[in-house]
Order: C-alpha cells, then sequence, then structure tokens
C-alpha cells in the first residue's frame, strides 16, 4: 500500500450546494471517492491510498489536468485505489464532482 496526499489551487470553488458524495467501489481494477467540501474556497486536498506502489507521479498528473479541467475548489478527495487505470481515475473524478454540483 501506498499513502500519499496531493494538493492543488482550482480558478474557482466548484459551484453546488452538495456536501459530500462518493462514486465508485473498490473493487477488481477500480476505486472509490468520497468528495466532501470541507477546504477553503480554491482549494483542492487529494489523499490517495492505492495498491500500485511506484505511480505518485501519474497521480500527479492526473490530479493536475483534472484540477485544470473542473476546478474542484474547496473540496476534499479521499481516495481508495486498487489499480485503476488513469482514465478510470479521470472518470470516478469526473462523476464525483457531478455528483456534488448536483446535490441540495
Amino acid at each position: 500500500m501506498e499513502k500519499f496526499t496531493i494538493r492543488a489551487q482550482a480558478r474557482t470553488s466548484l459551484p453546488g450546494r452538495g456536501k459530500q458524495a462518493i462514486v465508485g467501489v473498490v473493487a477488481s481494477g477500480n476505486l472509490e471517492i468520497l468528495l466532501e467540501r470541507t477546504e477553503p474556497d480554491q482549494t483542492v486536498v487529494v489523499d490517495v491510498v492505492t495498491s500500485a506502489r511506484g505511480f505518485q507521479t501519474v497521480w500527479e498528473a492526473v490530479i493536475a489536468d483534472f484540477v485544470t479541467r473542473s476546478s474542484p475548489g474547496g473540496v476534499r478527495f479521499s481516495i481508495h485505489d486498487n489499480g485503476a487505470r488513469p482514465d478510470t481515475v479521470m472518470l470516478r473524478l469526473m462523476q464525483g464532482v457531478n455528483v456534488l454540483e448536483k446535490t441540495a
């Protein structure tokens, strides 16, 4: 297992009023993400726990791209990964912000 935290600054806060959301399932080759609005307006914090060691730079690249695309300011992401591919990580992150934006 490998654990690390990635911090980023978004352009803006994530719109919507949802306080928390969960997407995905930790199963064969997938991941689970808990999203919580606990951070200051433009701060993004991503806590990663993964079974795939040695891929932190890949995670950092995926998170940087995600933050640029969706600007999820004010959100903490807790990721439990079981070896998901980068495209699956991006899909789940985008699903999560979509759920959080639309949840009352």
